[in-house]
């Protein structure tokens, strides 16, 4: 097998072999039929050339489920569980809950799993995106809770407003150098950086918009690069957001900012 990392060469062999990692290493001198070593060599070398693992899988776990994923969305990071962590807590039964820029739907039908009497609707201007997040909710077993609607940020729902807004928007800076490496590569550019200089016209968007769509004592909360909590909390402060919060991803980087509509 072409050179690669031992963890990355265990997955796509048990991918390859339909069995778990814990088996691939209890039987390390199972002998490959030629058609799985030739599946295999393929798919080492898709990811010598630097293919995302999830992508030449065509799936990845988040927050306990499993999504179907593709070039056509962004790879569901361990992060972004920050954001449906804080989704949840906001949210009672009942309430009715946007996502913006949902991708592969991770946000949005993990949302649905844990709140079955929460309303969801779940807009992307992707309809190859739409098509994908469609798909996870019905193998997830909650399409029949979630709306999924085609358009840029707010335009799709009018004027319906909701208890919460979740987004986890494009946020690299245009010509950030990460932008050219490793797996982001390999993802949809307009899902990374919406081409401002410092990445945040998409955040100032959602901001802007927001107060429109959420209900009295509703909740807006983002997803922010590493080194912008500062300026989206900022951002919340002058949209006249009040109980701003900042909260740490799971390695400490403040991830999620959010704010709460006063009572009118």
């Amino acid at each position: 097998m072409l050179s690669m990392d031992r963890v990355d060469a265990q997955v796509l062999m048990a991918h390859v072999l339909g069995v778990n990692r814990a088996w691939i290493a209890a039987n390390p001198m199972r002998i490959l039929t030629e058609t799985e070593d030739a599946k295999i060599e393929m798919l080492a070398a898709e990811r010598a050339m630097g293919r995302p693992v999830a992508y030449l899988l065509g799936s990845r776990e988040f927050y306990g489920y499993e999504f179907a994923v593709d070039p056509n969305v962004l790879i569901p990071r361990p992060e972004t569980e920050t954001l449906v962590e804080a989704a949840l807590a906001r949210l009672a039964p009942r309430d009715a809950c946007l996502d913006l820029g949902t991708g592969s739907g991770a946000i949005a039908v993990s949302i649905a799993r844990q709140r079955p009497q929460s309303r969801v609707v779940a807009v992307d201007a992707s309809p190859a995106a739409l098509s994908l997040a469609r798909r996870n909710a019905a193998n997830n077993e909650c399409a029949e809770r979630i709306e999924f609607l085609e358009g840029s940020w707010y335009e799709p729902v009018g004027d319906r407003r909701f208890d919460v807004i979740v987004a986890n928007p494009p946020y690299i800076a245009a010509g950030d150098k990460h932008l050219a490496q490793g797996d982001l590569r390999f993802e949809p550019a307009g899902a990374l950086s919406d081409g401002s200089f410092d990445g945040l016209d998409s955040i100032r968007a959602i901001v802007a918009g927001a107060r429109d769509h959420l209900n009295p004592r509703g909740w807006l909360l983002l997803e922010h690069g590493y080194d912008q909590a500062r300026v989206v909390a900022q951002l919340l402060e002058a949209a006249g957001f009040a109980e701003r919060i900042s909260i740490p991803d799971l390695a400490g980087i403040p991830r999620v900012a959010g704010g709460k509509i006063e009572a009118s």
